[in-house]
């Protein structure tokens, strides 16, 4: 006699929430419009329920002072500060750590990445089954409105070239901060991230596939914006950061 196995039940219904974390050092003057902007969007979106987070990284300027302001009696507006300045890997961390919503993005401060490609990655989520999808520079770089400059992105095409052969993700752009995951991803990787500047890109993307996450890479429209945080140093320091990546993962830290 054959014995029928029950049916599986049906997922249910996805409820569209959405948390978008915001890391920030130092952004006074470039915060307010960002909120603005993210505020209006989301006001004509499908999301049915939506928070901003934004995480201070030990600013010594207004920005505390601007996010709480921009907030005022607004509950789904946060403000998150770290204990110090620790760095953006920390921040974004921190962020998607605390979020509530069963989506989380987390963008730059300057919105280097329009927030309206959200709508890009959220396509890539529903075409693909994925549960992370990342904005990327790299599979069309026609819609980079203002380049970085040319020293800078080639540093960056040279980094991706060693991230491939010491870490061996196949991402065309780790390091554009857009990056959207579903809570059950975002769970399993930000507990196990140990990189709290900014070689955390390469090590989050990595802990996701090492887990089975469907990652999907999206071309997205990008503009350079003055007053980048990432030094010469920064960047350096970067690349000794793939190594450790590599190190822990053969220490199975990322188990």
């Amino acid at each position: 006699m054959k014995i029928r196995r029950p049916t599986p039940p049906r997922r249910p219904i996805l409820i569209r929430s959405l948390s978008i974390v915001v890391p920030a050092y130092n952004e006074q003057t470039r915060l307010p419009e960002t909120l603005r902007r993210i505020e209006e969007y989301l006001a004509g979106s499908a999301w049915t329920f939506h928070e901003i987070v934004v995480v201070d990284d030990g600013s010594t300027d207004g920005t505390v002072e601007v996010a709480t302001s921009f907030g005022g009696d607004n509950p789904n507006v946060r403000v998150l500060r770290n204990p110090g300045n620790r760095g953006k890997g920390y921040s974004v961390r921190h962020g998607m750590s605390e979020a509530r919503c069963e989506w989380r993005l987390f963008t730059d401060a300057d919105l280097s990445a329009p927030i309206e490609e959200l709508d890009k990655l959220w396509a890539a989520i529903e075409r693909d089954g994925s549960q992370v999808a990342i904005g990327s520079r790299a599979l069309d770089r026609s819609l980079i409105g203002v380049h970085q400059p040319g020293i800078r992105e080639g540093a960056g095409r040279v980094f991706n070239t060693v991230m491939r052969t010491v870490v061996g993700l196949p991402i065309a752009d780790t390091q554009c901060g857009f990056k959207l995951f579903h809570s059950s991803a975002a769970q399993d990787v930000f507990s196990r991230q140990t990189q709290e500047r900014f070689g955390f890109d390469v090590e989050i993307l990595f802990i996701a596939k090492k887990h089975g996450f469907r990652i999907s890479e999206v071309p997205v429209r990008w503009n350079h914006v003055e007053g980048s945080k990432v030094g010469m140093m920064t960047g350096l320091h970067a690349f000794s950061e793939l190594a450790a990546v590599r190190w822990n993962d053969l220490r199975g830290k990322y188990r």
